[in-house]
């Protein structure tokens, strides 16, 4: 998030008051994609005047309009076509919500041809009130601390934090540098459209900074699965902290020691137009795995987050659901893979099947771990899971996922893990291969079977 916040730092300038607080998703604002909505407020200092600290909430909705419940489309190609696109926006204003004008600008995609508002338009309201109210607790957390021990001292604390980070970092790049004898680390994998993703590391011994070229990443995808800067810092952040062995709190100073090249127009830096939707959940993933690999860390985990959205399209009463369906981890040189978890940047549970049944009009069938599926070595990889639901009324599905066509690798002579499956099985009994990315006009009574790699 930190890019988020500082687009809008540049932005806003010295443009804001006590009592502001600003919303924002858009990809080229340090957005993810567009269902993530940022909520950022300044915190100022006693005398109202100065902005010391930023609090900030991001959170993923349900439905953000678009062509289809969920705002998660498999096939979209341009980013108006997975909803409201926000950049920069006072939905607080000393202390007022701006409710009108928050509406309209959800409720804008039906302007848009085959899309519609959010579908969600109650539940988005009140998620950014809370996300609101959160900041605002953070604030007054912050206001403590500064009553208690100034806000010099407190400063002081923040940057000491971001600092150890950092070291931790430089210290274990000058370790790896060390132990390949100062060879580049180099690493590539595809997604399974074929597009690129190519990675050299090169290391400087003496300060313990590190250049991460992604010079030979394909170009921009006619697809959805392009991801903005923003995720490519956020997964190097993940990793460097995964591969950290000290205990430290992820934050900001963890990149400092980072120099990162990502070639403009590829699928790691699209044009402001490019659908965005599938970058966040499957492309990062895979730039996890690419940089595991780069540094010998771990064999290929399951490289996306199944994603399954479901809804409907009624102008009066639509709904969506939308959830990411665990997988396998990838094994390392000292540990098995776990089967049925969420891997790397998911950072999300799945629904309780109780609460699922219950407000939706779907029944879970099966639920268990793919046996088998994880890749053979001397320590296995991961297994991923079965999950299969069918629907009780007709409804719209969309299923967005990775490694249907690219097995999960091994490492150092293990061995592949299953490739993911998607599956349609009518009432009939038909059984149709969804592919990776799709969506469906499912009838009562049919099925759905996600095999995760």
């Amino acid at each position: 998030m930190a890019f988020a916040v500082k687009w809008q730092i540049d932005y806003w300038g010295d443009n804001l008051q006590p009592g502001d607080v600003i919303l924002s998703n858009s990809p080229v604002c340090g957005g993810t994609h567009l269902p993530d909505l940022t909520v950022i407020t300044p915190i100022f200092d006693a005398e109202g005047k100065k902005i010391i600290f930023w609090t900030a909430s991001r959170g993923h909705h349900a439905d953000i309009g678009g062509i289809l419940p969920g705002s998660m489309p498999p096939n979209s190609k341009e980013l108006w076509e997975e909803g409201a696109v926000i950049k920069a926006f006072k939905v607080v204003e000393n202390g007022e919500l701006k409710e009108k004008e928050l509406i309209d600008l959800l409720m804008a995609p039906a302007q848009s041809p085959g899309c519609q508002g959010t579908r969600c338009l109650r539940d988005n309201i009140s998620d950014i009130k809370a996300q609101a109210a959160a900041n605002h607790r953070g604030s007054q957390l912050i206001h403590s601390l500064i009553a208690d021990y100034g806000v010099a001292i407190v400063q002081f604390y923040m940057e000491e934090i971001q600092s150890a980070a950092e070291h931790a970092v430089r210290d274990m790049l000058k370790t790896i540098h060390t132990s390949t004898d100062g060879a580049p680390l180099n690493a590539v994998d595809y997604m399974d459209d074929g597009t690129r993703i190519q990675l050299k590391v090169t290391i400087d011994p003496s300060t313990g900074g590190a250049i991460f070229d992604f010079t030979g990443t394909g170009p921009e995808a006619f697809g959805n699965w392009n991801a903005p800067i923003a995720i490519t810092n956020s997964a190097i952040i993940f990793s460097l902290r995964c591969l950290v062995n000290t205990d430290i709190p992820l934050n900001q100073g963890a990149i400092r020691p980072i120099t990162t090249i990502i070639p403009p127009n590829s699928l790691l830096h699209p044009s402001a137009e490019a659908a965005v939707c599938a970058g966040n959940v499957l492309t990062s993933q895979r730039i996890v795995d690419v940089v595991f690999k780069a540094f010998s860390a771990s064999a290929a985990s399951q490289g996306c987050m199944n994603n399954l959205t479901f809804g409907t399209d009624d102008e009066e009463n639509g709904w969506g659901y939308y959830e990411t369906i665990c997988g396998g981890s990838g094994a390392g040189p000292t540990w098995k893979g776990t089967g049925g978890v969420h891997t790397n940047m998911t950072n999300t549970r799945i629904t309780d099947p109780e609460i699922l049944e219950r407000r939706y009009p779907v029944i879970l069938r099966q639920f268990c771990l793919r046996e088998g599926s994880g890749g053979d070595g001397l320590h296995k990889g991961g297994e991923g899971i079965v999950r299969e639901l069918e629907f009780g009324v007709p409804i719209k599905v969309s299923i967005l996922s990775e490694r249907r066509a690219f097995a999960p690798y091994g490492m150092n002579g293990g061995e592949e893990g299953q490739r993911g499956e998607n599956l349609w099985i009518k009432g009939s009994g038909r059984v149709i291969n969804l592919g990776g990315k799709n969506t469906a006009n499912m009838a009562a009574g049919d099925r759905i079977v996600i095999k995760s790699p």
